[in-house]
């Protein structure tokens, strides 16, 4: 990531997506902007410091990403930061938000790295940024479809790390915790570690910059989460189920 690269950011009209926009283009870095609300990514565009153009798109609909990808064109990055979220559990499924948690985060950037990735790959350059979550690591309570889309983006992004390590195409995997914005505030329970989105965008910015392929914060939060993944099931489960 330099000044003067485009990137595509999809998910980018609010909270964390929003705050990365502005940090990438007072970086000097291009944007292409996605989200499904025109007006509101063309309000964006209106006052980044970089050039910016906008591409509404709703990532459900293969057709829709197959055309919003044709008019961004060429580009040297993507980043997925598109989601939805509701708290849920199993006692009171709903069946039309788990699906949407799992088309939008999950499916939906299936089909824009589908359209992006081969591209990268036969010039040897480019750049994926996935967002994940630290609620992927490991099954917890009332994170029905969340925790399983999350899961699943952050496995794609190691299948594609696993093919293109050895290539020119860089793939991050950047996990947050608990981020202020109108998705968290469905919350009922108090979140630990909660940061403003302008402090979490830091933290991708500077995983961007890095070599890691995985950048998992708040760093202190995120050794809970990995650490789970040492644990027997019998153990997990009586430290972190109800």
């Amino acid at each position: 990531m330099q000044a003067g690269s485009r990137y595509w950011l999809v998910g980018a009209s609010e909270g964390l997506g929003r705050a990365l926009a502005i940090k990438l283009s007072e970086a000097g870095v291009e944007l292409a902007l996605s989200a499904r609300s025109a007006e509101r990514l063309q309000e964006l565009a209106d006052v980044l410091p970089s050039g910016a153009s906008v591409h509404p798109v709703d990532v459900s609909d293969l057709a829709a990403v197959k055309d919003a990808a044709t008019d961004v064109g060429q580009i040297d990055g993507v980043i997925y930061a598109a989601g939805v979220y509701w708290p849920m559990e199993a006692r009171a499924w709903d069946a039309e938000a788990v699906e949407a948690m799992c088309d939008i985060n999950f499916t939906g950037a299936a089909r824009v790295l589908g359209e992006c990735v081969p591209a990268m790959i036969e010039r040897d350059a480019g750049h994926v940024v996935l967002v994940g979550s630290l609620s992927g690591f490991r099954g917890l309570p009332g994170a029905i479809g969340y925790g399983a889309s999350k899961a699943g983006l952050m496995h794609l992004a190691e299948n594609l790390r696993a093919e293109l390590h050895a290539t020119g195409v860089k793939v991050q995997l950047v996990n947050p915790g608990f981020i202020k914005t109108r998705l968290t505030q469905k919350n009922a329970f108090k979140m630990p570690f909660l940061l403003e989105a302008d402090a979490a965008a830091d933290n991708v910015i500077a995983a961007m910059r890095s070599t890691r392929f995985q950048s998992n914060f708040p760093r202190v939060f995120s050794w809970l989460f990995r650490g789970a993944n040492f644990l027997p099931a019998w153990a997990y489960y009586r430290l972190f189920g109800r």
